[in-house]
């Protein structure tokens, strides 16, 4: 019996040629690029025949039940012709897009546009390996047109949403600015916690630590204990503060005592003539499991964490990995993992670790969200057998990622971890401190995955705080008191990871958005990023403003929440598509009228002012076209004044005394703050869109637009206000070009950089620290600096030191944690397999044997 001619259709390129690899020569396969059909973007996608119609503008006709109109765009219309062509010389036709539901919406609009004759048949898989291939030939099934719907619903509500309430944001506050179904609510999250660091006050206190040791042993035990009571009272630390009054709750204010600057040395006089001795000895065991396998939403939290890696960047790499056969689907909210995955982590634990690291019984997982896809998997590696992150073939991002997916999952199946936690409680007269130590006592899971931490090895010696022994009774000596001084802090702003994790609680978007929410607010200039932290801008703030006042319930995260309910309902075939959208868009207490209603009252000089209780009758605060800027009445000529404020300073750091010194910047204009003695030209400190800077000399207005005066951002702790002449040029002066390095002939610099000032050459980057001066550092000293290595991970010391590396001229050794040796070259680590981890083979290495070793990890 002959085999069938098939056309199998997929999302994109690296997935076909994936796929190729378990299919015959009968089997064309071929990529769709995404989506063949969608909403019209703009108003030239539009059908001559329907551009004087009202809702083609919309795209979708509300008066009709909500017809969505479906356009081609013009980079597809060749695609969907060649995939025409070839569907006419095939017997069949296998769609085997993403098995969620934009894949299911991307092959039931190949079909409609197709309109095939031959059968057509959906297959689905959740990794690309020769075993799920040939399965999902096997156990077809027909296009899930519930999953179509809820796609659907879920496009037209955001179409609906945003069409309708956007014009409106134009209209009251600034032209360009759009609101998003999900992405609003994310804003809105980012305001509030911005608010909360606003409402801040902070409290200052202060702690004693105490360096003790066995009267019957040496200083070299000694140890630290700190301070907890003093009489009844406990001495207070920064959790028992009120955020918003800096002070103790009045109701637990008998119960402590604050050790502050100006009471402490009565306390520190006290305690050192006091005898130490051991009133309580308490040692317990502590199990920890290790945590489940990944989910798309903690994939990218962890990502974010030990990688600093973007939602979209984690994504973008996993479904490379995933295309490529090596990892399973990467959108999910099932840690389930089939028996055959289990199975194989088991194995390779036994295998790599020892029988001892395996767990006594076999570990299950299921979500405990009731909307989880069980059908789907756990983000883990693929196949029946898990690759050795060494031996996939790729390098670089892909590497990293499925490392981290592949220890995760290894860990699941490992024995958990076993700790011994020992408290010891001191008497000192009136005063009681407490120690606090930990060893581990099996590692466990943690020989292989520490969540958070990018090295096991350094975060279990992090984790071990090691105590002499003690008994009831014994007398401690003091080697010394340490006073510290703190002070409480705001609520620390959301990163990726954890705003993810709260609209995860929240109920608030899917696996498959989350990383297009925080995309779509930082685009849009609602939120931007300062390291890791998110933080919402002015214009942020007054649009968010603008949905609290008039339309409260469609930023509620309750609400918001529901919508995904009742998305995930329509997909599940328990709830019609065509009565959720007419309830939420025309109902009575639909999006169309609450707009209509709503739209006269909106004042927009109110809209455009943003709320600050830090400035509430000082000065206005106001959006403007051309960005954030602060409007008061000058006392002596009672006239208007205007100042812009810079996008990159945070809402609750602007303060009455920064507002001020832009007002008087902006009413003196740009005057020079002195002359450049080497070219002449005036040096001006200005303030613009991203913060205050100095220039040297003038904009020429006949130069290329891309030729301008040379400047320099004013970095803390200098201000506009304080900068001097000398100051400004010597941050004009950089980066400073201090020389060529005698072996590579390349530039050697010295820069101000994101993290402090720093030395570089050809790529190889070196902090400068506390002592030097990137102003004055000379070539010898940078050279010195660049011939230093980076430090090793903290409680690892170097075995042997094998030399340089010709290729890289980068000084290569190996290195002894606590649980095993590993290589070190620049700042890269290579970590050894379990046969080549025996230091005395080890110490007889040569130059010559780690550079293949290092040549070949480096090519996977």
């Amino acid at each position: 019996m002959s085999v069938e001619k098939a056309l199998v259709i997929v999302e994109s390129p690296t997935k076909a040629n994936t796929i190729k690899k378990f299919l015959g020569k009968n089997y064309r396969i071929e990529a769709s690029f995404g989506h063949v059909r969608d909403l019209p973007q703009s108003s030239s996608d539009i059908p001559l025949a329907l551009k004087k119609t009202e809702w083609a503008k919309l795209g979708v006709n509300v008066e009709e039940n909500f017809e969505p109109l479906y356009i081609i765009p013009k980079d597809k219309t060749k695609r969907v012709r060649e995939l025409k062509a070839l569907a006419k010389d095939v017997d069949i036709i296998y769609l085997a897009t993403d098995e969620d539901r934009e894949g299911e919406s991307i092959s039931w609009h190949v079909i409609e546009l197709l309109k095939p004759k031959v059968p057509v048949k959906r297959m689905v898989f959740h990794e690309i390996t020769k075993d799920a291939i040939q399965k999902a030939l096997k156990n077809t099934r027909e296009l899930d047109v519930s999953l179509v719907r809820a796609q659907e619903a879920r496009r037209i509500l955001d179409r609906l949403y945003g069409y309708t309430l956007s014009p409106l944001l134009w209209k009251k506050i600034a032209y360009g600015l759009s609101a998003g179904r999900v992405q609003s609510t994310g804003v809105k999250m980012i305001v509030e916690r911005e608010r909360e660091r606003i409402a801040f006050r902070k409290a200052d206190y202060a702690s004693i630590t105490a360096q003790l040791f066995p009267a019957t042993k040496t200083s070299k035990e000694q140890f630290p204990a700190k301070l907890q009571m003093v009489g009844p009272k406990r001495v207070a630390t920064g959790k028992d503060f009120d955020e918003l009054t800096g002070l103790i709750p009045k109701d637990k204010a008998d119960k402590y005592i604050i050790l502050a600057k100006d009471t402490i040395d009565t306390q520190l006089n006290k305690i050192k003539n006091e005898t130490f001795t051991v009133s309580d000895v308490e040692e317990r065991d502590v199990y920890s499991n290790p945590s489940i396998p990944f989910i798309t939403s903690s994939l990218q939290q962890e990502a974010n964490r030990k990688l600093g890696w973007t939602a979209r960047d984690t994504m973008r790499v996993a479904q490379k990995l995933y295309e490529e056969g090596l990892i399973t689907y990467m959108r999910t909210d099932s840690p389930t993992l089939s028996s055959e995955a289990t199975n194989a982590a088991r194995t390779a634990v036994e295998k790599l670790y020892g029988k001892q690291f395996l767990s006594k019984e076999v570990r299950y997982f299921s979500s405990k969200n009731k909307g989880a896809q069980e059908a789907h998997e756990a983000i883990r590696p693929a196949g029946v057998e898990f690759l050795h992150p060494d031996d996939i073939g790729m390098s670089g991002r892909e590497k990293t990622l499925y490392e981290l997916i592949w220890k995760r999952t290894m860990a699941c199946q490992m024995e958990r971890c076993h700790k011994k936690n020992m408290t010891v409680k001191i008497k000192a007269g009136d005063f009681e401190l407490a120690a606090y130590g930990s060893r581990i006592e099996f590692a466990g899971f943690l020989r292989v995955y520490v969540e958070g931490s990018d090295d096991p090895e350094a975060a279990l010696e992090d984790q071990e705080v090691t105590l002499p022994a003690m008994k009831v009774g014994e007398k401690l000596n003091l080697e010394k008191l340490i006073p510290a001084f703190h002070e409480t802090k705001p609520p620390a702003r959301y990163s990726e990871a954890s705003l993810i994790q709260r609209l995860e609680k929240e109920g608030i978007g899917r696996p498959s958005t989350y990383a297009s929410i925080i995309g779509t607010i930082i685009e849009r200039g609602y939120v931007r990023k300062d390291g890791s932290s998110l933080i919402p801008t002015l214009t942020g703030f007054a649009v968010t403003q603008l949905l609290e006042d008039y339309f409260q319930d469609l930023i509620d995260y309750s609400f918001t929440s529901e919508m995904e309910n009742m998305l995930d309902e329509i997909a599940e075939g328990k709830k019609e598509s065509l009565a959720y959208l007419k309830q939420f868009y025309s109902g009575p207490k639909g999006l169309q009228k609450k707009v209509q209603a709503q739209e006269k009252s909106i004042k927009p000089e109110q809209s455009r002012t943003v709320r600050l209780p830090q400035l509430d009758k000082i000065v206005e605060l106001k959006i403007g076209r051309y960005g954030p800027y602060v409007v008061t009445i000058d006392k002596k000529t009672k006239e208007e004044v205007h100042a812009s404020i810079p996008e990159d300073v945070a809402p609750a750091d602007i303060t009455a005394e920064n507002i001020t010194e832009m007002i008087e910047h902006s009413k003196k204009g740009p005057t020079p703050i002195g002359v450049d003695p080497k070219s002449g030209k005036n040096v001006y400190c200005l303030l613009g869109r991203f913060g205050a800077y100095v220039q040297l000399g003038e904009v020429d207005p006949e130069a290329a637009k891309d030729v301008k005066p040379r400047r320099a951002s004013i970095t803390p702790p200098l201000t506009p206000a304080t900068i001097t002449l000398e100051q400004a040029l010597n941050l004009l002066s950089l980066p400073r070009e201090l020389g060529l390095h005698p072996e590579s002939k390349k530039p050697v610099l010295a820069n101000n950089g994101r993290f402090g000032p720093y030395v570089a050459c050809d790529g190889e980057f070196r902090s400068l620290g506390k002592i030097l001066n990137v102003h004055t550092v000379t070539l010898d000293e940078a050279l010195e600096i660049l011939a230093q290595p980076k430090v090793a991970s903290r409680g690892a010391t170097m075995l042997k030191d094998l030399g340089k590396d010709p290729a890289s001229n980068k000084k290569v050794a190996l290195y002894v944690g606590k649980y095993g040796p590993y290589l070190k070259s620049g700042v890269s680590n290579f970590s050894l397999p379990q046969e080549m981890r025996n230091e005395e083979i080890l110490k007889k290495w040569e130059l010559k044997d780690a550079l293949p070793f290092m040549k070949k990890t480096k090519g996977k």
